[in-house]
């Protein structure tokens, strides 16, 4: 099943859920450091499922799509917060990448083997 949610409805699915069932945001300075805490968790499934760590404890693998969400949750409330749009900050994002990088990993040999 897809989804057609922009980011910009997902920005605004999370304001509307910060501020009804999340009461208020948290400090951007304690979003920092629950995002900080989100990518950790994320890492460490990584590790696991692509890494050379094993699972251990019945861990499931099935938590990646949920712990992505979790990062993706935290970084739009802290976009929310300090006034950033994701989207169109993705989208020059992407066209500095694509001036900058026009040729540079197409010349990268180790990309090519």
């Amino acid at each position: 099943m897809a989804n057609d949610m922009t980011i910009q409805q997902a920005q605004e699915q999370v304001d509307v859920w910060i501020k009804t069932v999340g009461v208020k945001y948290f400090s951007e300075l304690t979003n920092l450091g629950i995002l900080m805490e989100e990518v950790g968790e994320l890492s460490r499934i990584m590790v696991r499922k692509y890494g050379d760590q094993s699972f251990k404890n019945k861990e499931e693998e099935l938590l990646l799509a949920d712990e992505m969400a979790d990062v993706l949750f935290v970084l739009m409330c802290l976009a929310n917060q300090t006034g950033v749009d994701l989207a169109t900050a993705l989208e020059k994002n992407i066209q500095k990448k694509t001036n900058r990088d026009v040729s540079r990993h197409q010349n990268n040999e180790k990309l090519h083997r």
